[in-house]
């Protein structure tokens, strides 16, 4: 057990040292204020924590999340809860970067605003929604993109997330848009699904979204007797109608011209958005002016709706201006804005109410101690303003890089990562926008830094095509290589091509790989014999057409698999490396592999399959010695004992079969390995996979006889000679590769030494 944490540590130690500083600040958090921050918000929330009355002005997602741990524990406890998710944000989001192929310390990069900023570890410390928020945004995420490119089931659950996520906080309302754009665009698992299978999928996202949010108003509605989600005064848009309109030049009703400010407009522009959504009505008493039919809410939604129609340019132009702040290098506050310093630590405990209503909450439900050690704030506070936060240039400039991998620029055309790019890129987009159209505040920034750095890292991994090593690492070739690096002029072409033909699919967690040259007359009850679930898993179907000048890829593409067309033949070696890559790229995490011909037996799928999702095994490999070949040719049976001889002599490990086709693995083992050979591949693999420590298994399965077609291999004597030669080659490649790294560990070490 130790031994396995110190190599998750060693594999992730950027990451390891991140968490380990978060943690640190939070727990100086902790010890700083007692028990927790109360903000003016958190007294609605504790107010109607047990009660979950909907008809107050924020939904009652939070109070749900509260009433559990305020009844086994207190305030201390739930902030210790939210500290413990905010770490878990910062973990989860280098997880699902590193799912989806983005290197280490690139992941742990993104990861680093939501585990360090400062801003972050204040609102985690308040009595407030904003974390929880956080939370479901990432869930939502990880199930759009952990497991490929979703189904129905699986965009029917991110709808019912980010329903939730709009009972936690009313902006998240919109986010179904972007959700909804990358289901429509990613969900086809395989190419005879088309439109169809996205289409059902986005109307399943979008009809738990909808069946989610209009359940929430229904209870709003048993409670208050009004439809809604939210309580808002007069609508989210009134408090910026307020500031800008030009009352003197608007028709605007007796009622309407109630709740138009008095003040000058510059007097206006200082009080600021907030004034006039939560405090300006009250302070005005306009309600005791209007007629009884009439609230002020009505008042105020009529009113903004003649401001916008008549000054939309005013008010969009705010709103953009608003969204422009986020991304100011440093924190800053223009007149109107919320105060910066609510979200900013302070050397002494910050009352929004009168100091006997805040302790009367701290002692419902805690000891009614409210503290602060003045030592742990001044740290604090000079670590927050000293530059302990996310640059706003920074994310702007993560955003960008986002975008442009979205467009398609440069490699991010054939990454298969444009879609997924879109998703954390439209969320932020959508949240923040939502946000700057009712008012610019710092706290309605804190989404960004989760999302932002999220599609940031995976936009600069699809314009650089820099993936990590155990995700498509490029080939590591010697200088006696017969093929070229990955990928060469073929590649790039039948990849393009692919890209052109399939756009930015996903695949699913296993993929069943065939090269196939010239195999049209059996290829197709191959591919329809493929499942298209094993062990509780989605399957698609890759044929890599080698150059064929027979309908191959025609057949390959009218039984429903995925199909990329290498324009010249090379050899199944060079396809099926093309196939891995392919693979490892758009989101598999198992390959298997089999032959276009028919000799393999697919219903032994589950024996391949099992070991790999058991941790049994890193590579698992069919055996005609251990179970059947039906009528072997004498040669080719003396053949195969004695490779398989010479393999497990030369590697220590015992082998019965070094050319059985029907193969399994985790994505990440091919693509780490070094593969050269263009026709005689399978020994190069299992040489290379045992010469990397990989776990391999042997199962017992059968041979069958060619369905149709010929042999590719030649005669026996050729064929017996090429495939000794490429199992010695190997051999001695990667014997010579390990010595020669061990020499340079070797050498390395006095140097070392000598500079201590």
């Amino acid at each position: 057990m130790t031994g396995a944490l110190a190599r998750v540590l060693r594999r992730h130690w950027l990451l390891a040292l991140l968490v380990l500083a978060g943690l640190a600040l939070r727990v100086v958090v902790q010890l700083a204020y007692r028990p927790a921050l109360l903000y003016i918000d958190s007294f609605r929330y504790l107010d109607d924590v047990g009660a979950f009355f909907p008809g107050g002005l924020n939904p009652v997602g939070y109070e749900v999340f509260l009433w559990p741990l305020l009844a086994v524990g207190n305030l201390t406890l739930v902030v210790a809860v939210q500290h413990l998710l905010g770490l878990g944000l910062g973990v989860g989001s280098y997880a699902l970067l590193q799912r989806l192929g983005v290197r280490s310390w690139i992941a742990a990069v993104a990861a680093a605003p939501v585990l360090l900023d400062a801003y972050q570890l204040q609102i985690e410390h308040n009595i407030m929604s904003d974390l929880l928020f956080q939370v479901l945004l990432l869930a939502a995420i990880g199930v759009l993109t952990w497991w490929g490119p979703p189904g129905p089931k699986l965009a029917a659950l991110a709808g019912v997330v980010l329903a939730a996520a709009v009972v936690v906080r009313l902006v998240g309302v919109t986010l179904v848009i972007p959700a909804a754009l990358f289901v429509l665009l990613a969900a086809g698992r395989r190419p005879r699904d088309g439109w169809r299978r996205r289409l059902v999928a986005t109307a399943a996202l979008g009809g738990a979204f909808v069946a989610g949010v209009f359940g929430y108003a229904l209870y709003h509605l048993a409670c208050t007797g009004a439809l809604g989600i939210g309580g808002s005064h007069g609508g989210a848009l009134y408090g910026r109608a307020a500031v800008v309109a030009d009352c003197e030049h608007l028709d605007l009703t007796p009622e309407e011209r109630l709740v138009c400010p008095a003040e000058p407009f510059e007097q206006r522009q200082r009080n600021g958005i907030d004034f006039y959504i939560h405090f300006w009505h009250v302070h005005d008493n306009v309600e005791q002016f209007l007629p009884e039919d009439m609230d002020v809410a009505t008042a105020q939604g009529s009113f903004t709706r003649k401001v916008l129609l008549h000054q939309p340019l005013d008010m969009v132009g705010g709103m953009v201006e608003d969204f422009g702040k986020g991304f100011a290098p440093t924190r800053t506050q223009t007149p109107g804005d919320v105060p910066l310093d609510r979200w900013q630590f302070q050397v002494r405990y910050p009352m929004y109410a009168p100091d006997w209503y805040v302790t009367e909450w701290a002692e419902l439900y805690d000891d009614g101690q409210l503290s602060v050690d003045s030592d742990l704030a001044g740290f604090l506070r000079a670590y927050q303003l000293g530059g302990g936060y996310t640059p706003g240039t920074a994310l702007g400039g993560a955003l960008l890089l986002a975008a442009l991998a979205v467009l398609g620029v440069g490699r991010a055309r054939r990454s298969g990562l444009r879609a997924v790019c879109l998703l954390p890129a439209g969320l932020a987009t959508t949240v923040l926008a939502t946000a700057a159209a009712m008012e610019f505040s710092w706290r309605y920034q804190l989404p960004g830094l989760l999302l932002i750095p999220l599609a940031g890292a995976l936009g600069v991994t699809a314009l650089t095509g820099h993936r990590r090593p155990e995700s498509p690492a490029p080939t590591v070739l010697h200088k006696e290589s017969q093929m070229p690096s990955f990928p060469d002029e073929v590649d790039q072409a039948a990849l393009e091509d692919y890209a052109a033909r399939c756009g930015d699919h996903r695949f699913a967690p296993v993929v069943v790989l065939i090269a196939a040259y010239n195999e049209e007359e059996s290829l197709g009850e191959v591919l329809d014999s493929i499942p298209a679930r094993c062990c509780d898993l989605d399957v698609d179907k890759l044929v890599v057409v080698d150059g064929a000048t027979d309908r191959t890829a025609e057949v390959a593409i009218k039984h429903g698999a995925w199909t990329c067309v290498a324009p010249t033949n090379r050899g199944q070696g060079a396809a099926l490396r093309l196939g891995y890559r392919l693979a490892a790229e758009r989101g598999a995490r198992y390959v298997i592999t089999t032959d276009a011909d028919g000799q393999y037996d697919i219903t032994e799928l589950p024996m391949l399959l099992r070991p790999l999702l058991d941790g049994r095994a890193d590579f698992v490999t069919g055996s005609r010695r251990l179970g059947s070949n039906e009528r072997p040719a004498l040669i080719r049976r003396i053949g195969t004992h004695v490779f398989a001889w010479l393999v497990s002599a030369l590697t220590g490990q015992r082998i019965t079969d070094t050319s059985f086709g029907f193969r399994g693995m985790r994505v990440e083992v091919p693509n780490s390995v070094t593969l050269e050979q263009p026709q005689y591949q399978s020994s190069e693999l299992l040489v290379g996979v045992l010469s990397h420590g990989y776990r391999v298994l042997e199962q017992p399965m059968r041979m069958r006889p060619r369905v149709a077609g010929r042999s590719k291999k030649g005669n026996d004597l050729l064929y017996g000679y090429r495939y000794a030669r490429v199992v010695l080659g190997t051999w001695w490649r990667e014997r010579r590769t390990r010595h020669t790294a061990g020499e340079q560990e070797r050498v390395s070490e006095p140097a070392a030494v000598g500079e201590r």
